[in-house]
Formats: C-alpha cells, sequence, structure tokens
C-alpha cells in the first residue's frame, strides 16, 4: 500500500487581503489534487523544543507523496505561488506517512 504524503506549510502573513486571494487559489488546486485539509491555521502549542509560534501552520493530506509534489509543481499552483509573493512568507515540505500496519 501506498503511504500518504502530507504537505507542511508555515506561514507568516504581511498582507491578509492578498493572502486571502492566494488561498482561495490554493484551495482549489488541493481539491482538484485530491488533498484534504488536516489543519489550517488553529491554535498552535510549543510542548518541546526550540520551534518557532508560526502564526498559521497548514497540513494537507494526499493519497501520496507524488500526489502532494504533483500538486506543488502544477500550474495551477505555481500561479496561486506568484499571487502569494508579496502576501506572505511560506515555508513547505512534504512527507511521507507510514503504509497501514495491520
Amino acid at each position: 500500500m501506498t503511504p500518504k504524503g502530507y504537505l507542511i506549510a508555515e506561514a507568516r502573513v504581511n498582507d491578509a487581503a492578498a493572502y486571502d486571494s492566494y488561498k482561495a487559489l490554493a484551495q482549489a488546486v488541493i481539491a482538484q489534487y485530491g488533498g484534504r485539509y488536516l489543519v489550517r491555521g488553529g491554535a498552535v502549542e510549543i510542548l518541546e523544543g526550540p520551534w518557532t509560534k508560526s502564526p498559521r501552520l497548514v497540513i494537507v493530506e494526499f493519497d501520496s507523496p507524488e500526489q502532494a509534489r504533483r500538486f506543488y509543481h502544477s500550474p495551477e499552483y505555481q500561479a496561486a505561488r506568484k499571487a502569494r509573493e508579496q502576501a506572505a512568507e511560506m515555508n513547505m515540505l512534504v512527507v511521507s506517512g507510514i503504509d497501514n500496519l495491520v
């Protein structure tokens, strides 16, 4: 069984109105590529380690890491990234989940 792919992003928003435009574009592309939001900007509590308290944390589940990469590299998402350029600073990564253990 192929492990799920998880896209994890943290954003520091500089322009809320422009970021709202980016969010609308990104949400449509995430849905187009079969992504499902698991976390989208909820409260963050640091329990241990030198984390920075990111103002906005997002976790999206895709059917596979490859699908998450297809989403990220898609022309549609690249257009959304362009719209976000001045709106926010973002760190993003993709991580493979574990195979279902039975």
